[in-house]
């Protein structure tokens, strides 16, 4: 029996077999992913309000935006202007009682002769860990009550102890202004500095030019980064005991009372301890590493 074959009409699109039919045309697949690329439909958008839409659509919501959201929710400039002044007083002593006492000798285990110098480099870490957050939490805090003081009401009540406080803090700044290591600026550079690396350079070139000294010199250099790095470690945990006792509790209160303004500063004694990390690394590969070189 012979199939009867039908003639399409002009006006009809040919019949397509089970894998036509299922199969999308290439044109239309590139369409669709266009169409799923955020950023082009951004190109494509028609008004700039759109335009906003879909960028923030492809942005996401995450802390940050929860945060701006909620900050400018709260038009107050103080948050409890009845505690303000209390606060404000609390942090001001706090920040006396750590630029009194927090960059003083710290107490050292039982080193021998290694004790003083030991002693002298945490103190120098201990000082510039100090000093640096006194100097980041007295600015923080003077550039906080300015804003806040432009967001009050001419003449109200949060106005004038905006401003009273923002002038105290000011007067306090500049006694927080100044070299944080403690250490006279003819020693930080000049011709004291050259001196002092020109002699490190002829100690080792001196030391690498035979192997017994370039061993030795291996070993002393590990030996003193390791030194650097429990120096560096056991200041970061001076600093920041000393910190959390005397300031870290006031600046909350303070932070609380002004209300919306994310947290107080933090200090940099846990990057100190990430430092002396990678210091103690440092001084294990040394060794084996340039022993390894000499002898190759």
């Amino acid at each position: 029996m012979r199939g009867v074959t039908i003639a399409p009409n002009d006006d009809s699109t040919p019949p397509q077999g089970p894998a036509e039919a299922t199969s999308p045309d290439p044109h239309q697949a590139d369409e669709l992913l266009v169409d799923k690329i955020d950023a082009l439909q951004v190109l494509r958008a028609d008004t700039p309000e759109e335009k906003d839409r879909m960028l923030e659509a492809i942005a996401g919501t995450g802390k940050p935006e929860q945060d701006i959201v909620r900050e400018l929710s709260k038009l107050r400039p103080l948050w409890r202007p009845d505690r303000f002044e209390e606060a404000h007083r609390w942090a001001m002593r706090s920040l006396e009682v750590l630029d009194r006492n927090g960059a003083r000798g710290p107490k050292l285990p039982k080193m021998g002769p290694l004790k003083y110098p030991a002693g002298y480099v945490v103190g120098l870490f201990n000082r510039w860990i100090v000093r640096g957050h006194q100097n980041s939490v007295i600015g923080q805090i003077r550039k906080l009550y300015e804003r806040r003081e432009a967001n009050c009401i001419w003449g109200s009540r949060e106005h004038h102890m905006l401003r009273r406080a923002r002038l105290n803090a000011c007067q306090v700044e500049q006694g927080f202004k100044g070299n944080p290591i403690g250490l006279p600026g003819f020693l930080l550079g000049g011709a004291i500095l050259s001196s002092i690396v020109s002699a490190i350079e002829n100690t080792i070139r001196s030391a690498l030019g035979s192997t017994i000294g370039g061993v030795i010199f291996s070993a002393l250099l590990g030996l003193i980064l390791a030194g650097l790095a429990w120096c560096a470690l056991y200041a970061a945990a001076v600093s920041r005991r000393r910190i959390r006792l005397s300031i870290e509790q006031p600046l909350k209160a303070l932070w609380e009372t002004i209300g919306a303004c994310g947290d107080p500063p933090h200090d940099e004694s846990y990057n100190f301890a990430i430092y002396a990390i990678v210091l103690l690394v440092l001084s294990w590969i040394a060794i084996p590493l340039a022993i390894y070189v000499i002898f190759r």
